[in-house]
C-alpha cells in the first residue's frame, strides 16, 4: 500500500485550510491503490492553524531534541508534530506500507527541503519530522515532485 499526504489528494488539511491537489496522486487513491494520511491532524493540530517551521535543524534534529517546531506566533508545537508522526508511523507499519509520497517543504512531510525557521519564506536543505521518522524505520519517502510508483 502507498500512503500519500492528504493535502496532495485534495483534502483540506493544510495549515491554511486548503490543499495542494495533485490529480495523478488523487487517482491512485480513487483506484484503491493508495490511502491519504495527515500526521499533523493525527497529532491534534487544528484546521486552520498557524504556520510552523523547524527551528534549529531539521526533523532528525527534532527527534534528537536538538531542534523544535515553532509556529509563527512563537508557540512550541513540537509535541503535537512528534505525536502525529508517531501515530502516522504506526498506521504505516500496520498497513505494511513501504512507500510514501509526502508534501514537499512541509515541517512534517518534506524529504528534501524545509522552510528555514525564520518565517521569511526562505528554505534550507532538510527533512520534516515524519519523513525523518520514516527514514529511520527504513521506509522509502518521496515527494510530489520525485515519486516513483
Amino acid at each position: 500500500m502507498i500512503l500519500i499526504s492528504a493535502c496532495l489528494v485534495g483534502q483540506n488539511v493544510r495549515y491554511d485550510g486548503g490543499n495542494k491537489l495533485n490529480n495523478e496522486l488523487k487517482s491512485l487513491v480513487d483506484q484503491g491503490l493508495a490511502k491519504p494520511i495527515c500526521p499533523e491532524i493525527l497529532g491534534g493540530l487544528t484546521i486552520p492553524r498557524n504556520p510552523a517551521e523547524i527551528v534549529g535543524g531539521d526533523g532528525f534534529d527534532v527527534l534528537k531534541n536538538k531542534a523544535k517546531i515553532i509556529d509563527i506566533q512563537g508557540n512550541n508545537v513540537t509535541d503535537e508534530y512528534i505525536n502525529g508522526a508517531i501515530k502516522a508511523l504506526d498506521i504505516c507499519k500496520k498497513m505494511k506500507c513501504k512507500t510514501l509520497i509526502l508534501k514537499s517543504d512541509s515541517p512534517t512531510c518534506s524529504s528534501q527541503s524545509i522552510y528555514s525557521g525564520k518565517f521569511n519564506g526562505s528554505k534550507k536543505q532538510g527533512i520534516g519530522i515524519f519523513a525523518a521518522l520514516l527514514i529511520k524505520n527504513g521506509i522509502q519517502v518521496y515527494d510530489e515532485k520525485n515519486y516513483k510508483i
